[in-house]
Parts: C-alpha cells; structure tokens; sequence
C-alpha cells in the first residue's frame, strides 16, 4: 500500500487588524443626563424673572429654541465621532424623550386648563 493522502495546503496564519478602540460613554447614561440637562434648562428659564428671562430680551422668539439646537449640535458631534459615539446616541434619545415627555406634559396641562 502506498500513502494517498491528498495534498491539503497549510491555512493561512490568523491575521489580527488592529485592535478596536474602546467606545466610551453610555447610552443610558447620556439618555437620562440629557433629559434631565434639557428639563432643568427649560424649568430654569420659565421661572426667570425680571430683565434677564427670556421674555424680556430681543432673543424672546428663538430663546426657547436655542438651548435644543447647542444640545443637537454637541449630541451630533459626539455620536460622529467613533470614540463618542455611545454618548452621542445617548443624548440624541435623550432628546427624543425630552420631547415625548413634554409633549406628554403640556397635553395634560392644556387638558387640565380646559376642563
């Protein structure tokens, strides 16, 4: 008898990429703190009185808006960026509940003010 073993060529060695950068942040994290962040602005602002509120300066129309679109941009910058991207994220759904819960709460006042 003669050895047929077929001729089986050698794998090819395992080659490893670079290792991944740990993500930092937290989603849950960066959810809750940016709602919280974005309620405690807009209960502080309402409740400012006298010739710093919001009312009283030439910025009265686009002040409430303000605060959201900073909040946007550092929320967009920071889930661009690979390393940030978890809080990134985090605080755009922070943003989204904000205004699913305002919406929730102002719904229910104005029911409340009608009734």
């Amino acid at each position: 008898m003669s050895d047929d073993t077929p001729d089986i060529p050698p794998s090819p060695p395992h080659q490893e990429g670079p290792a991944p950068s740990p993500k930092s942040g937290s989603m849950s994290m960066g959810a809750f703190f940016g709602a919280l962040a974005l309620y405690a602005i807009y209960v502080l602002g309402t409740m400012a009185r006298g010739p710093y509120a919001w009312s009283a300066t030439f910025l009265s129309i686009p002040a409430p808006f303000i605060p959201i679109a900073l909040y946007l941009v550092v929320a967009i910058a920071l889930a661009v960026f690979p390393r940030t991207s978890r809080l990134g994220t985090g605080l755009l759904i922070g943003l989204g509940a904000f205004l699913l819960l305002g919406g929730g709460l102002c719904v229910t006042f104005l029911a409340q003010v009608r009734g």
